[in-house]
C-alpha cells in the first residue's frame, strides 16, 4: 500500500456522475471531475502541522488539487492536507 509522508494524503475520488442528455450518455472525457473522496491513507504531518485527516474521511477538495495516480488498477489522488477543503 502506499503511505503518505509528512502532510500529505492518499484520496480514493469518488466515481465520476454518469449524465445523461436525451438518451446519450456523456463519455468519460467529458464527465464532470469529483471534488470529493475518501481519505485511504495519511503521513505523520509536520512540526509546523497536525495531521487532522485519518483515514476514511470522506472529504471534499479542489478541482485541480492533488496528483493524480494509479495503483494496484485503482486510480487515487496524493495532495498535501492543506489542499483538502473540508471534512464531510
Amino acid at each position: 500500500m502506499i503511505k503518505p509522508l509528512a502532510d500529505r494524503v492518499l484520496i480514493q475520488p469518488a466515481p465520476a456522475e454518469t449524465k445523461t442528455v436525451g438518451g446519450i450518455i456523456i463519455p468519460d472525457s467529458a464527465k464532470e471531475k469529483p471534488l470529493r473522496g475518501t481519505v485511504v491513507a495519511v503521513g505523520t504531518g509536520t512540526k509546523d502541522e497536525e495531521m487532522v485527516l485519518k483515514a476514511g474521511d470522506q472529504v471534499l477538495y479542489g478541482k485541480y488539487s492533488g496528483t493524480e495516480l494509479e495503483y494496484e488498477n485503482e486510480k487515487y489522488l496524493i495532495m498535501r492536507q492543506s489542499d483538502v477543503l473540508a471534512i464531510l
